[in-house]
C-alpha cells in the first residue's frame, strides 16, 4: 500500500467473492464508501475461478472486479490511494455508525508542532510488532514507514520524516560497523528498489551486531521461522530442520535472498544468500544451504 505517516489496514481493502444462486457478490473488508465498487464478476459451474482488479484511469478509488467464480474467491488485497483520508473516511463512517454526528469537512493536513489540539487518547505500535510485520510478514508498508519513523525520531529540527534522512542514519550506522561503502547503497525501507546494494558480507555483520546486542530476542521473535510461520512457514518442514532457520526472505524479478540464523547442534550460524539472475530452482538451492548449514554439526 501506499506509505503515509497515518496507515489503517495495510493501507488497502480486503475484496472477497462469492457466488450463491447463480449470482456473484463482491464483498469488502473494511465496509467503507471511500472506494467504489464496480461488479463485472460471472459466475459459473465449472472450470476453474479466476478474479482480479484494476482502477479506472483516472479514478484511482474506483475499482473494476473482473473475472469467473464458482464458489469464492478472496480475500485479496487492494491498495488505496490517500491513506490518511482513508482513515479519516473510515472513522467519520465509524462514528456516525455509533451515532456520532460530525460537522465540516474532511481535510488532510499535516500537523504542525505549533498546532494547537487537544489529544484524546495516543496509540504507538509496539516495535516487536512492527518488525514482526516487517520480517515475519515481510508487511513493504512498514518497513517503509518504520524508516520515516527513524527519521523523525532523530530530528532535532521539528521537521516531518523524510526518505533521505531515514537512508542516511542507516548508511551511517553500517558505515560505523565497519562496512565498506562500497558494499551498500540503501535506496529505500522495503528493499523493492533495483537501486538498494547490498553484500552478504554486508548483511551477516548487520546480523551479527544485532545478535550481540540487548535486543537480539526481540529481534529473532521477529523473523520468520522455517517450518512453522511467516514467509518461510511452507519451507523447512522435515522435522530435522523445523523451527531452526530463523530468517527473512527478499524476492523481486530476477534476484532472491535469505538472511538469519540456524540454530545447529553447534551453536547459532549467521548466514546471508542473496542470488541474482535466478530461475525456479533458486529456491530450493537457498534452502539446500540452509539446510546444509544445520547439517554441518558441530564444529
Amino acid at each position: 500500500g501506499e506509505v503515509s505517516g497515518l496507515n489503517f489496514n495495510g493501507n488497502c481493502i480486503d475484496i472477497t467473492t462469492k457466488t450463491t444462486g447463480g449470482k456473484t457478490a463482491v464483498f469488502i473488508e473494511p465496509e467503507t464508501n471511500y472506494v467504489e465498487i464496480t461488479n463485472k464478476v460471472k459466475p459459473i459451474q465449472r472450470g476453474k475461478s479466476a478474479v482480479g482488479s484494476y482502477r479506472q484511469p483516472g479514478k484511482p478509488n474506483k475499482i473494476i472486479v473482473k473475472g469467473k467464480c464458482k464458489k469464492q474467491q478472496g480475500p485479496f488485497a487492494v491498495a488505496i490511494e490517500r491513506p490518511a483520508a482513508f482513515f479519516g473516511f473510515l472513522l467519520a463512517e465509524s462514528l456516525a455508525k455509533a451515532g456520532i454526528n460530525t460537522e465540516g469537512q474532511l481535510l488532510e493536513k499535516s500537523v504542525g508542532q505549533d498546532c494547537n489540539f487537544k489529544k484524546l487518547i495516543e496509540y504507538s505500535t509496539p516495535i516487536a510488532d512492527c518488525l514482526a510485520r516487517c520480517n515475519k510478514d515481510s508487511l513493504q508498508l512498514a518497513a517503509e514507514a518504520l524508516l520515516k519513523t527513524i527519521a523523525a525520531k532523530a530530528a532535532t529540527n521539528g521537521k516531518n520524516a523524510s526518505w533521505p534522512a531515514g537512508r542516511e542514519l542507516i548508511t551511517e550506522y553500517m558505515l560505523g560497523l565497519g562496512i565498506e561503502k562500497e558494499e551498500f547503497y540503501i535506496d529505500d525501507g522495503s528493499g523493492l528498489s533495483r537501486q538498494n546494494k547490498l553484500s552478504a558480507n554486508a548483511l551477516t555483520k548487520v546480523l551479527l551486531d544485532v545478535y550481540k546486542g540487548k535486543n537480539w530476542g526481540i529481534y529473532k521473535n521477529s523473523l520468520a521461522v522455517g517450518g512453522v510461520d511467516g514467509t518461510i512457514g511452507k519451507h523447512f518442514k522435515e522435522e530435522k530442520y523445523k523451527g531452526k532457520v530463523f530468517g527473512k526472505t527478499g524476492y523481486i524479478g530476477g534476484a532472491k535472498s535469505l538472511s538469519g540464523i540456524c540454530s545447529a547442534a553447534g551453536g547459532d550460524y549467521i548466514f546471508s544468500i542473496l542470488a541474482n539472475n535466478t530461475n525456479g530452482q533458486t529456491r530450493q538451492a537457498i534452502n539446500d544451504i540452509a539446510k546444509a548449514i544445520i547439517d554441518s554439526g558441530p564444529r
